[in-house]
């Protein structure tokens, strides 16, 4: 028991949430010490890796043939096993400074609706990356405990995590997840529905970054007033010579149709398998919307009108799921129950 204490005193601890399209680490000496990207660069050739988080990114669809940009989590799971583990170990190394005599022990999130071997690899990258231990969060669990939401009360809440790779709806009730709905449709699919887009309507092809700039700018769930209009450049299909058009908000809003009908699914499933008294609980208390999608201009009133329930996006829903993974780190006797492994 003494050694178990002395272990903690002199740890050093990291919660992380390991997303699709950025990965952010707290420590419990300096809070959030990392938020980048989740993108490695590697030079082919050599079979080294030239940089990770949004120094990689800036290489996305710049590169030359040596050189590849990978982004190792796709919809949020581990794609490529050991650039995810050389991503993790990076990251480690950055935000731990000073005396590495001990290993850390790591907190992760992980979706609701990975499978065991997905779980396994998870935890092995983590380990693999220099961690003594690791446990694991589901993504709704951790949004809801990071936008303090009453869990151990024998009360319905309905979150919606929207990252990068999934989307994630689960009703949590005595900490613990009675009711939860995952669908691989999130960020990067908004982002690859916009490059759809051009193509089909405009015959012109765009990069990742262009897309999701494009996103952030003009994406919408319902009509924006005053929306400027973009000049957006990429290649022409037809001459193959470079292009520009001009995008309205108009035109995204049609681009995401299909990804902002999925999520909306996703919550009407849930909600259809919500027992009557938590249902209940969740029509007068609402529904609690983090991650980075959850920032898509309109997406709250538009699942508000769909659902008529009351929508409220979290003050930073960014960091929502880290702040929770952390917080169930920091207190594990308290939140001993959301642990999964």
């Amino acid at each position: 028991m003494l050694l178990r204490r002395l272990f903690r005193f002199v740890s050093k601890d990291i919660a992380m949430d390991l997303g699709t399209a950025n990965t952010l680490l707290y420590t419990r000496a300096h809070g959030i010490v990392i938020n980048e990207p989740s993108v490695v660069a590697i030079d082919t050739h050599k079979n080294a890796v030239l940089a990770v988080g949004a120094a990689a990114k800036e290489y996305l669809g710049r590169t030359p043939q040596r050189i590849s940009a990978v982004r190792p989590m796709k919809d949020g799971v581990i794609a490529d096993f050991d650039i995810t583990r050389e991503m993790i170990s990076y990251f480690v190394r950055k935000a731990i400074t000073g005396l590495r005599l001990i290993k850390p022990s790591m907190v992760i999130c992980i979706p609701t609706g990975i499978t065991q071997v997905e779980k396994r690899a998870v935890i092995d990258s983590a380990m693999m990356a220099g961690a003594a231990d690791v446990a694991m969060v589901e993504e709704p669990m951790a949004a809801a405990i990071g936008a303090d939401l009453p869990i151990h009360e024998p009360l319905g809440n309905l979150v919606l995590d929207i990252g990068g790779g999934t989307s994630e709806v689960a009703v949590i009730t005595l900490a613990g997840i009675a009711n939860a709905q995952s669908v691989r449709v999130a960020g990067d699919a908004m982002n690859m529905a916009v490059q759809r887009y051009m193509r089909d309507v405009f015959r012109m092809e765009v990069g990742d970054n262009t897309a999701e700039n494009v996103k952030k700018i003009l994406g919408s769930a319902l009509p924006q007033p005053n929306a400027p209009v973009l000049e957006v450049s990429g290649k022409d299909l037809v001459r193959g010579a470079p292009r520009v058009v001009k995008v309205t908000e108009g035109h995204v809003r049609e681009a995401l149709r299909e990804p902002v009908q999925a999520i909306l699914g996703a919550v009407m499933r849930a909600l259809e398998k919500t027992p009557p008294e938590l249902a209940a609980d969740i029509y007068r208390n609402g529904m609690l919307m983090a991650g980075g999608g959850s920032l898509l201009k309109g997406l709250d009133q538009f699942i508000a009108r769909e659902t008529r329930l009351k929508v409220f996006v979290d003050k930073d829903p960014l960091t929502t799921v880290l702040r929770g993974t952390a917080r169930a780190m920091l207190d594990r006797k308290l939140y001993h129950s959301v642990f999964i492994n």
